[in-house]
C-alpha cells in the first residue's frame, strides 16, 4: 500500500537530512506507529505519504514515495485526496467551514459524493466519535479535545484507503482517546485501511499497533517491526515497558493485563521494601475536599517566591481573544510583588459559575492552590478545564461566584498589574510565538522578564536541546514550539504559572526535562496548576489532582487516592501494582533500591 524507495527529506536551512534510509514497504490494512524522539522526521515522513512533503513545505524529496501506486512526487495532496486522509498536529489548521456538521461533510462535497451517501456517512461520523450533541454547535466554540476529534471525523467521512495521522490522541481525555483507537482498529480490521500514526503517548496507543516504525536520529536507519521487538530496543517507550525492563520482564509486555501476570514477583519485593511514600502535598498542606473547608496547615514555610517579571505574552488560542494576548510587548516590567506564603492561598476560588452562551461551563467550582503546590486538572474534553485556567487568568468573567489571585480579582484586574503575579501556557504556543527565530524569541523573553540575557535560551535548551538560534518557530514541530512557548513563560518565573495541556507534542525525555523543571519552581515556592489529559504527568509532578466532570469539581484530594481509584485517570504503574499506592517507574526503582 505504502511503498518507501530509499527516502531522504533535507530542508533549505539544514545541512544534514531531516529523513534518510527510509525503504521498507507498509502493507494494506494494517496499523503501524511511528515514534521516536522529537525532531527526528516523525511529521516530515506522513508529510511525505500525503504529498504535503516537499509540496507545500519545501525542501528536497530523493527517492520514491507510492501511496496505491501513486507517486507522491508527481501526484499533489489535492490528486491524493481520495486516497489518502490526513490530520495533522493542529485541528484548527485543519477546518475550512464554521460548524461541525458542514466540517464532516466538506470532504465528501470536495469528491463529488451524492448527498444521500453524504447524510449517511455524517450519521456514521456523528456516532462513532460521539460527536452527536455538537452537530450544529461553531467549531470555535468546542474544546481543543473537541476539535481534535471533528478533525479526525472529517477525514474519516471520505473513506480514504490511508490515514495519516499526527498526534490524534494528544489532545483527548482517556476515554475519548480509547474510542477513537477503537474507531481506527475497527477501520483497518473490517476496512482494510491502512493506518500510519505519529504519537508521544505510547501508553494509550502501543496495544493496537500491528507493527512500529522506529526514527532513531542520528543518522540511524529507521527499523520496522513487531511492537514487542521495538519496544524491546526503542529509546522512546510507555512506563509499562520501562516497568518491564526494571523488572526483567520477558517478553516485554505492552498491556496492563500481561503486565499484572508478570508482576507477582515485582509485587512480593515491593511489599517487602515498605509501602510506597505518599504524594507530598505543597508545605504538608492537606488538600481541600469538594464543598468542605480547608484543614489546619501542617507543614512549615518555604520560599515566598520570586522577584522576576510576568511576561506579558499570554493567550488561549480559543477564540477569545483580547485580555492579557493583546498586552504584547510593552518593554520590561516592574518586579513582582512575592507570592503569599505557605499559609496564604495563592489562589481561591469561591463557588464560581461560568455560563458562556447557552452553555454552562463550569457550576460551583471551589478551589484553593497555596504557594509550592502543584495541581493537576483533569476530566473529559469540555468538562470545563480550560476554562477555570481562562478565568485564574482574568480572560474568563465569572457569571457568579468569587475569584481572587495573588489578592486580585483576575477579570477585573489591568493586564499590566496582572501579569506580575500569573504567566499562562495556552494549549496553541503558536499563540505566545510572534519573533522570526528561535533567538529573537528568546531575547524578548528576557527583556520582558527583565532578566539576565541567556535566561531564556538555557531553559530552552534544557527542555529540548538541539534547536538552533536561527530556526524560524513555525519550522519546529509542535513538541518543540510548545518547549520555546514554556521557557518564554518560565522565563518571568511567575508566582503563579498556569499550563493547559503541557505535555502535548512532547516526547517522554521531553516531558521528563519539563517536570524537573517545573518540581524546581514549586520547590522554590511557585505555585502551578496544570489542565491535562496525560495521567502519566498528574501521577509524577502533581500534589493533588481536581476532576471537573460537567462543570463541577467531583473530587478533590492527594494525587494518590484520586487518580488510584479511577480506572481512567489511573497511571499505568498504577493500573499493574494495584492496589498497591505506587504510581510511577521512578517510585519502584527507588524502593527496590
Amino acid at each position: 500500500m505504502i511503498d518507501f524507495e530509499n527516502v531522504a527529506v533535507t530542508y533549505e536551512a539544514n545541512t544534514a537530512p531531516t529523513l534518510s534510509g527510509l525503504d521498507l514497504t507498509i502493507p494494506e490494512g494494517e496499523l503501524v506507529l511511528l515514534v521516536g524522539e522529537s525532531g527526528t522526521g516523525k511529521s516530515t515522513l506522513l508529510g511525505t505519504v500525503s504529498g504535503l512533503v516537499p509540496h507545500f513545505t519545501g525542501g528536497t524529496l530523493t527517492g520514491r514515495v507510492t501511496v496505491a501506486g501513486r507517486d507522491t512526487r508527481t501526484h499533489r495532496p489535492r490528486e491524493l485526496a481520495d486516497v489518502v486522509g490526513t490530520v495533522g498536529q493542529d485541528p484548527r489548521a485543519h477546518f475550512v467551514t464554521d460548524t461541525v456538521e458542514d466540517e464532516l461533510a466538506y470532504g465528501m462535497e470536495s469528491l463529488g459524493l451524492a448527498p444521500g451517501v453524504m447524510r449517511r456517512r455524517v450519521e456514521e461520523t456523528l456516532d462513532l466519535l460521539g460527536l452527536a450533541e455538537l452537530r450544529n454547535r461553531p467549531i470555535a466554540t468546542l474544546s481543543g479535545g473537541q476539535q481534535q476529534r471533528v478533525a479526525i471525523g472529517s477525514v474519516l467521512t471520505t473513506h480514504p484507503k490511508v490515514l495519516v495521522l499526527d498526534e490524534p490522541t494528544s489532545a483527548l481525555d482517556p476515554a475519548a482517546a480509547e474510542e477513537v483507537l477503537a474507531v481506527l482498529q475497527r477501520l483497518v480490521h473490517d476496512l482494510g485501511t491502512t493506518v500510519l500514526m505519529a504519537e508521544h503517548r505510547l501508553e494509550r496507543v502501543i496495544q493496537y499497533a500491528d507493527q512500529v516504525l522506529l526514527l532513531p536520529g542520528d543518522g540511524e536507519r529507521p527499523r520496522l517491526g513487531a511492537p514487542e521487538e521495538i519496544m524491546a530496543i526503542s529509546p522512546v517507550h510507555p512506563p509499562v515497558v520501562a516497568l518491564a525492563r526494571l523488572a526483567d520482564w520477558r517478553p516485554i509486555p505492552l498491556t496492563i493485563r500481561n503486565a499484572r501476570r508478570l508482576s507477582t514477583p515485582l509485587r512480593e519485593s515491593l511489599r517487602s521494601a515498605g509501602p510506597a511514600g505518599p504524594t507530598p502535598t505543597a508545605h504538608g498542606t492537606p488538600p481541600r475536599t469538594p464543598g468542605g473547608s480547608q484543614a489546619q496547615d501542617a507543614g512549615g514555610a518555604g520560599p515566598e517566591g520570586s522577584s522576576a517579571t510576568s511576561r506579558p505574552r499570554q493567550g488561549f488560542g480559543k477564540g477569545w481573544g483580547g485580555g492579557l494576548l493583546a498586552f504584547r510587548r510593552r518593554g520590561p516590567q516592574p518586579p513582582v510583588t512575592p507570592a503569599p506564603g505557605p499559609h496564604t492561598p495563592l489562589v481561591d476560588v469561591r463557588r464560581l459559575h461560568v455560563r458562556r452562551a447557552r452553555v454552562e461551563a463550569l457550576r460551583r467550582v471551589d478551589l484553593t492552590v497555596r504557594a509550592g503546590e502543584t495541581v493537576a486538572l483533569m476530566g473529559r474534553n469540555g468538562a470545563g478545564k480550560s476554562t477555570l485556567l481562562g478565568s485564574l487568568v482574568g480572560m474568563v468573567a465569572p457569571t457568579s461566584g468569587d475569584v481572587v489571585v495573588a489578592g486580585h480579582t483576575p477579570h477585573r484586574s489591568e493586564p499590566r498589574e496582572l501579569i506580575r503575579h500569573v504567566g499562562l501556557v495556552p494549549q496553541e504556543p503558536r499563540d505566545l510565538l510572534y519573533a522570526d527565530t528561535v533567538a529573537a524569541e528568546c531575547a524578548a523573553a528576557d527583556s520582558d522578564a527583565a532578566a539576565a540575557p541567556g535566561t531564556c535560551r538555557a531553559l530552552v535548551t534544557a527542555l529540548l536541546p538541539g534547536v538552533a538560534d536561527d530556526t524560524h518557530p513555525r519550522d519546529l514541530s509542535e513538541g518543540q514550539r510548545l518547549a520555546l512557548a514554556l521557557a518564554v513563560v518560565l522565563t518571568a518565573r511567575p508566582p503563579l504559572l498556569l499550563l493547559d495541556e503541557p505535555t502535548r507534542g512532547l516526547d517522554y525525555a521531553a516531558k521528563a526535562r519539563l517536570v524537573e523543571v517545573l518540581r524546581g519552581l514549586a520547590a522554590e515556592g511557585h505555585a502551578i496548576v496544570l489542565a491535562t489529559h496525560d495521567v502519566e504527568l498528574a501521577a509524577e509532578l502533581a500534589h493533588r489532582v481536581v476532576i471537573l466532570a460537567g462543570g463541577e469539581v467531583v473530587a478533590d484530594g492527594p494525587t494518590a487516592e484520586v487518580v488510584v481509584s479511577s480506572p481512567a485517570f489511573a497511571p499505568q504503574v498504577a493500573k499493574i501494582l494495584a492496589p498497591a499506592p505506587w504510581l510511577t517507574v521512578a517510585q519502584v526503582r527507588e524502593a527496590l533500591r
